[in-house]
C-alpha cells in the first residue's frame, strides 16, 4: 500500500501534477546538482517543458512553481501569500537566486521553452531542467510529474524494476494489492478497512506519529474551507471567475440565524447538501488562487475529501477526531488501490482519475464512519468511480476552475451518495471494485489525447474563441496572489 505520506500531501494550487510536482522536481534538480558539484559555478539555467505541463502549464503555474522550487521553496512550507514578492526579483529584475543564495541572470521568455506537442515516453507531463556553468559544461536532468505530486527522473523511469511511480510500504503486516485481498484479510482478521490501515503504517511509525500526521491533514483542510469562505473577487487567469463560496457562506448563515430557520431545514431535507456544495467550493477556489491545499489525492480533486469531511463534522451525530482519522486511512487504502493499479493523473487518464478517485475514497470513507462493513465500503468506493467512468480533463484555458470547481462540488455530492446507497445494501455488487478500476484504466487508455489536460478538447476549446491567450512566461496564479 501507498503510505497516507505520500497519498496526502500538503502542497500549494493549483494543481498537484502541474505545480507540486514540478516545485518538487525543481527541489530534487538543485539536491542532486549539489550533491555533485558547486552551485556557485551555475551561469545559467534552462527549462523544457513537454506534453501536458506545456499544453497547460501557463495556466497550472508550472513555470512559477518550478522558479519558486529552484529559490528553495517547498510546497508544503511556502507562504502562499507571498510568491508574487518571491518571484519580483525574477519578473522584474530577470535575476534568479538559486536555493537562495546564488543569483544568476534569468529571462522567462528566453530561459523557459514550451513542447506542447513533444511528449516524452514515460509520461505526458515531463520536464527537463538544464544547468550551465562557467567551464561550459552542462547538467541536465529529466523528471515525470506523475499526479498527485508524485515525481520521478528518468534514470527511475527507465529501470521498471526500481520505478517509484506507486512508492510503496515494503513488507507490511497486512499485504494488499488488490480490493479483493483487501476484503478477504479485513474479514479473515476481524479488521475494518482503517485498522489494516493503520497497522500497515504502524509497521514503520509510532501511531503518534500517524495520528499527528493525520490531525495535520485535517487542520489544513479546515483552514482552506475557512479561507476560502472569506475571500471574494475573480480568479486570476482571464476567465473572470467569480469566487462564490464567500457570498455563499453568508447567505447560508442568514438564513440559519432566522427565528423560524429551524422549520424550515426541517422542511427541506437536502439542505445539507447547500454546505457540501459549500465546503467544495470553497477548497477549489483556495486551490484555484495558488492557496495552500492538500492533493486528496490531487489538486484538481481536492476539494471532495474536505467536503465530505464537513459533512461528517457538521450532520452526522458521531463526530470525533477518531472518526476523522479513521476516514482517512480508510480513504487512503481506497487512493492506494488506485495508483498502483491504473492512475490518479488526468493528464493520463483524464480527470476520471482525479475526481473519481477522490469520489471513491470519500464514498468509502464516508461507508465506514456510518458503520458500514469492509464490503459496504468497497462497494461504495466502487460506485464512486463506476460513475465517474469516461470524465475528461478538459479545463478551459488551462486554469484549475472550469469545470473543476463545480465539478468537485458535484462529486462531493456523489460521493454521499454512494456511501448512503452502499450502506443500505449488502456489499455485494455486480461489478467489483478492482474491475471497475481496471475498467478506469482501460478507458483513460483509449481516451483521446485532446480529453487529458491538454486544454484541446471537450470545454477547453471554449477558450479558442471566448477568451484572450495566455501568455507564456508569468504565472497567471501567482501573479494576483
Amino acid at each position: 500500500m501507498i503510505s497516507i505520506f505520500d497519498l496526502f500531501k500538503i502542497g500549494i494550487g493549483p494543481s498537484s501534477s502541474h505545480t507540486v510536482g514540478p516545485m518538487v522536481a525543481a527541489q530534487q534538480f538543485l539536491q542532486s546538482y549539489r550533491e555533485q558539484h558547486d552551485l556557485s559555478n551555475v551561469v545559467s539555467i534552462d527549462i523544457d517543458l513537454y506534453g501536458s505541463l506545456a499544453a497547460t502549464g501557463e495556466g497550472h503555474a508550472t513555470d512559477t512553481a518550478i522558479l519558486l522550487g529552484l529559490l528553495g521553496h517547498t510546497p508544503e512550507y511556502i507562504d502562499t501569500r507571498e510568491c508574487a514578492n518571491y518571484l519580483r526579483p525574477i519578473m522584474d529584475e530577470q535575476r534568479l537566486a538559486l536555493a537562495g543564495e546564488h543569483i544568476i541572470d534569468f529571462d522567462t521568455k528566453t530561459h523557459i521553452h514550451w513542447h506542447p506537442d513533444t511528449v516524452l515516453p514515460y509520461h505526458p507531463n515531463a520536464l527537463s531542467i538544464a544547468a550551465t556553468t562557467q567551464s561550459g559544461d552542462t547538467y541536465t536532468q529529466t523528471y515525470y510529474s506523475i499526479g498527485g505530486g508524485f515525481v520521478i527522473n528518468q534514470d527511475d523511469a527507465t529501470h521498471p524494476d526500481t520505478d517509484p511511480a506507486s512508492p510503496t510500504i515494503d513488507n507490511p503486516p497486512y499485504p494488499f494489492t488488490n480490493a479483493a485481498d483487501l476484503l478477504t484479510m479485513c474479514q479473515s482478521e476481524n479488521l475494518s478497512i482503517s485498522e489494516v490501515v493503520l497497522a500497515n503504517e504502524c509497521h514503520y511509525r509510532e501511531i503518534e506519529t500517524v495520528y499527528r500526521y493525520l490531525d495535520r491533514i485535517w487542520v489544513v483542510m479546515q483552514d482552506c474551507v475557512s479561507a476560502g469562505c472569506q475571500q471574494d473577487g475573480i480568479l486570476p487567469g482571464g476567465l473572470s471567475v467569480k469566487r462564490r463560496a464567500k457570498a455563499l457562506h453568508e447567505q447560508l448563515l442568514y438564513e440559519a440565524s432566522q427565528p423560524d430557520a429551524k422549520d424550515k431545514v426541517g422542511a427541506d431535507k437536502l439542505a445539507a447538501m447547500d454546505w457540501v456544495d459549500l465546503y467544495a467550493l470553497a477548497v477549489n477556489e483556495e486551490n484555484a488562487n495558488g492557496g495552500k491545499i492538500v492533493t486528496a489525492p490531487t489538486n484538481g480533486a481536492a476539494g471532495i475529501i474536505p467536503a465530505v469531511l464537513h459533512y461528517y463534522r457538521d450532520f452526522l451525530p458521531n463526530y470525533d477526531i477518531q472518526g476523522v482519522r479513521k476516514f482517512l486511512l480508510t480513504a487512503a487504502a481506497i487512493g492506494s488501490l488506485i495508483k498502483q493499479n491504473a492512475s490518479i493523473s488526468g493528464a493520463e487518464v483524464g480527470c476520471q482519475g482525479e475526481v473519481g478517485s477522490a469520489c471513491a475514497m470519500a464514498a468509502a470513507a464516508l461507508a465506514e464512519i456510518m458503520g458500514g462493513s469492509p464490503a459496504q465500503c468497497l462497494n461504495a468506493a466502487e460506485i464512486g468511480i463506476e460513475h465517474n467512468l469516461g470524465l475528461t480533463c478538459d479545463p478551459v484555458a488551462g486554469l484549475v476552475q472550469v469545470p473543476c470547481i463545480e465539478r468537485n462540488a458535484m462529486a462531493s455530492i456523489k460521493a454521499i451518495n454512494a456511501a448512503r446507497l452502499a450502506y443500505r445494501g449488502d456489499g455485494q455488487h455486480f461489478v467489483s471494485l478492482d474491475k471497475v478500476i481496471e475498467t478506469m484504466k482501460q478507458t483513460g487508455a483509449d481516451m483521446l489525447d485532446k480529453y487529458k489536460e491538454t486544454a484541446r478538447g471537450g470545454l477547453a476549446v471554449y477558450a479558442n474563441t471566448h477568451i484572450p491567450t495566455v501568455q507564456h512566461g508569468v504565472s497567471v496564479n501567482y501573479s494576483q496572489c
